[in-house]
């Protein structure tokens, strides 16, 4: 067996349709946020705007935050020292896990290294709790809860996206004593479109099944007290296991799930992916804990990220590109074309200092292949205009469609 060149043909593939995925080496500067540098492969430099970080509310540069990191660094050095279950845990674990669990009004919230594992983790051990517990995943959940569903060696149904009369005829379908559990995201981060919440919740009563919400890309950004869009629409209450990120919209990084304190209890003693992993380091809870404090209390944040992104969404609409808009924060512009698509990335880069990563299949499906910002309040009028003006030269440059406007 040639090893090598089969590792030539898998990374040959991706080439030449236009998918092989290009890391931008990248220096953010404090208190500068969205700007940041270019550390290029010739070894030079050039300044950039970022356009397409999950930063989205610039918490990665608040003092406060900052000041909570710097005070555990300075407290207990830079590790944890072991898995939770082995030297671990640190008041700075638990002041994050109570703070998130007052965030979503839960008794109990357990902290991952990430929001991936947390999902992974979660929905795989969920059949060794309820044994003939069967999954209902949207189409469409994101690749941590696809994986956590595929391997966790329980029956799953997959349902159209969304779709609420598809999910009804799978439940009745299926042995009505049977265990079952509905998951789906709040927000979903591609197009940007919201998830049917209540009617998926009254699913739920009438069949008797958990609810799973995914609101990695809503904590922080929707409801008074940034707990997301189940918090907004006064559905909290209704939601089983809620699976949320500190490394968006907190600026910071792990992930999580609040829920009973019984169904914390078990994931916690059960879940491969919790017990055997070290343990996020104090200053990183540290710095998550003051992120989630401080923006149950700031809701201008909020209303600022809202509003930058209907600006951006408005202004591309003029210049008739073919956005999806679907009243979320997310700004993705079609292209369609996986090499288009890296070219006018490329082009935004080089020429004009902007940087926004293509996203391409199997982010996407094939021939959505789009550019997908994400404005802040940080991101101010001088930022925006330069945005809207390279999008307007380079969709001319590369002769791509526009949309009829009207008038």
């Amino acid at each position: 067996m040639d090893y090598t060149a089969k590792l030539d043909k898998a990374l040959n593939d991706l080439h030449e349709e236009g998918r092989y995925r290009t890391f931008i080496d990248i220096e953010r500067k404090n208190g500068q946020f969205p700007h940041a540098t270019w550390c290029k492969p010739d070894g030079s430099e050039q300044p950039i705007t970022v356009w397409c970080g999950n930063d989205y509310l610039g918490m990665g540069q608040n003092p406060v935050v900052l000041a909570a990191m710097h005070e555990a660094i300075e407290a207990t050095g830079a590790g944890s020292g072991g898995t939770r279950n082995i030297s671990g845990t640190t008041v700075y674990h638990k002041r994050l896990e109570a703070e998130l669990a007052d965030l979503h009004q839960k008794e109990e919230a357990l902290v991952f290294t990430s929001a991936y594992i947390a999902n992974d983790a979660t929905l795989s051990t969920l059949p060794k709790l309820f044994p003939g517990l069967i999954i209902y995943s949207d189409e469409l959940n994101h690749a941590s809860m696809i994986e956590g569903v595929r391997r966790n060696g329980g029956a799953k149904r997959i349902f159209k996206h969304n779709d609420v009369a598809d999910l009804r005829a799978k439940l009745e379908a299926d042995d009505p004593d049977a265990p079952k559990l509905i998951a789906f995201e709040s927000i979903y981060s591609m197009d940007g479109d919201f998830g049917p919440i209540k009617e998926l919740c009254d699913l739920a009563d009438e069949f008797g099944a958990l609810t799973y919400i995914d609101e990695v890309h809503a904590v922080g950004m929707y409801g008074p007290r940034g707990a997301g869009v189940a918090e907004r629409d006064g559905l909290m209450h209704r939601i089983d296991i809620i699976n949320g990120t500190m490394a968006k919209a907190y600026g910071v990084m792990g992930g999580y799930i609040a829920a009973s304190a019984k169904m914390c209890d078990a994931i916690r003693s059960y879940a491969p992916g919790f017990i055997f992993t070290t343990s996020l380091p104090p200053a990183i809870a540290a710095g998550a804990a003051a992120s989630v404090a401080f923006l149950k209390t700031n809701p201008e944040l909020r209303e600022k990220h809202q509003e930058q992104a209907a600006i951006l969404k408005l202004r591309l609409k003029g210049l008739g590109m073919p956005i999806i808009d679907h009243g979320s924060h997310i700004v993705p512009v079609i292209v369609g074309d996986p090499v288009h698509t890296k070219k006018l990335s490329d082009m935004m880069l080089e020429s004009y200092g902007i940087y926004v990563q293509p996203i391409n299949f199997p982010t996407v499906p094939r021939g959505t292949e789009r550019l997908r910002f994400t404005p802040s309040p940080v991101h101010g009028p001088r930022e925006m205009d330069a945005l809207v003006s390279a999008m307007d030269a380079l969709w001319s440059h590369c002769a791509l469609n526009r949309a009829e406007l009207a008038g």
